[in-house]
């Protein structure tokens, strides 16, 4: 695999500091001073991943997630992002994130947010018994407070929120 060394890593660091900024421009900027055989390196496919997706530019953040699956298969981020893209790219959707990620979830058995993404996919897909599931195994991977937390903020899982207010106390 490519090393990042500096200055690669530096425009990496900088790159990282203007996106936690909330200045994407300036994190795009920074990465294009990556040299160019390393930025194929998966940190830095992730963080183009993050502009991109930053400035819900779907069609490249896919075409990047693609990348990093394809270089970096065994990091569920990739798998992530692709399916995230998936959902909101034209010619994608629901069921194409669906598709994309559930093909993995046995790969990542200790990856709490697929089981969790893959709850939000069924919930929106009308398919309440099988979201109940994957958010319950998302609630043992990943533990029950934190994911209950996380649900009960996120609308895709609204259909489900009354059932998780009265659950009874997050442990």
């Amino acid at each position: 695999m490519l090393q990042l060394v500096p200055p690669d890593t530096h425009h990496l660091s900088s790159a990282i500091g203007w996106l936690e900024l909330g200045n994407p421009a300036e994190a795009k900027l920074e990465l294009q001073r990556i040299s160019q055989p390393v930025r194929e390196h998966p940190d830095v496919l992730e963080l183009e991943w993050l502009i991109l997706s930053q400035e819900q530019d779907w069609p490249a953040a896919l075409k990047v997630a693609q990348s990093i699956v394809h270089k970096a298969p065994e990091r569920a981020s990739g798998w992530l992002h692709q399916a995230y893209a998936l959902r909101r790219a034209p010619n994608g959707g629901l069921l194409a994130a669906w598709n994309a990620l559930s093909s993995v979830v046995d790969k990542f058995p200790q990856e709490a947010t697929i089981f969790f993404n893959l709850s939000c996919y069924a919930c929106q897909m009308d398919r309440l018994d099988e979201a109940r599931k994957l958010l319950e195994a998302a609630m043992k991977v990943g533990g029950r407070k934190r994911i209950r937390e996380m649900a009960m903020a996120d609308h895709d899982l609204k259909p489900l929120w009354e059932e998780l207010r009265t659950a009874g106390p997050a442990d």
